[in-house]
């Protein structure tokens, strides 16, 4: 596998419509990934107190319309 400076190298050749084929690749990587992490956090309950916490200041009417 290639080093980060060649990879770096190589992004900067690309024709720009390449480029912009790269970079909505990768956007889309980094949006799938959080994704997947967020779900994984949930089901090991890693949200259950924000989650409680919020439902509490919900039902104690600590709650406006934004």
């Amino acid at each position: 596998m290639s080093n980060i400076k060649d990879i770096e190298k190589a992004i900067l050749s690309l024709p720009s419509s390449e480029f912009e084929k790269l970079k909505q690749w990768f956007f889309d990587l980094d949006y799938q990934r959080w994704d997947e992490q967020i779900e994984q956090d949930i089901a090991d309950g890693h949200l259950e107190d924000f989650a409680q916490e919020a439902i509490a200041e919900f039902e104690a009417g600590y709650c406006r319309e934004i």
